[in-house]
């Protein structure tokens, strides 16, 4: 992503499910911000299974750094549900005129695939009637916790 010609890299962590857990913008894509991402993901979320990633070498040394470098996968279509995750943040983001600060992306960044993830319906696999049942419950309890 570019901020005033200064390019920024939005790191994501994605479950298997495709839903993106955390974010974290970050200047440089190098060995720090790799596992600075990557520490603060596994804190959070706790150590999964495998960890999918992109060919970047600073991901191998991070995760080395780590200890979990036997949990990595690397291949030529496991990344697609990271990749396939941004679109709804890089839709938003064209809708939004880009951004203009750092701090304003990080600030959008953190909540906006938690509650994209709330609010996401599977239109096309559900009927009328159930996709406005989980719809108004999805909204009751956004109310509710914008309400604490």
């Amino acid at each position: 992503m570019k901020i005033k010609g200064v390019k920024y890299d939005l790191w994501r962590a994605v479950d298997h499910k495709g839903e993106v857990l955390q974010s974290f913008v970050s200047k440089r894509r190098n060995r720090k911000a790799a596992s600075r991402f990557l520490r603060k993901s596994l804190r959070r979320h706790g150590l999964a299974e495998t960890i999918v990633t992109d060919r970047l070498a600073s991901y191998g040394s991070a995760l080395k750094v780590l200890g979990a470098i036997d949990k990595r996968e690397v291949g030529r279509w496991l990344n697609n549900r990271a990749e396939n995750s941004r679109q709804p943040f890089r839709r938003r983001e064209r809708a939004m005129l880009r951004f203009r600060l750092m701090r304003s992306l990080q600030k959008f960044a953190a909540p906006h695939g938690s509650i994209y993830n709330r609010f996401n319906q599977e239109r096309t696999l559900t009927s009328r009637a159930s996709f406005k049942e989980r719809r108004t419950a999805a909204l009751t309890e956004w109310r509710q916790l914008c309400a604490v």
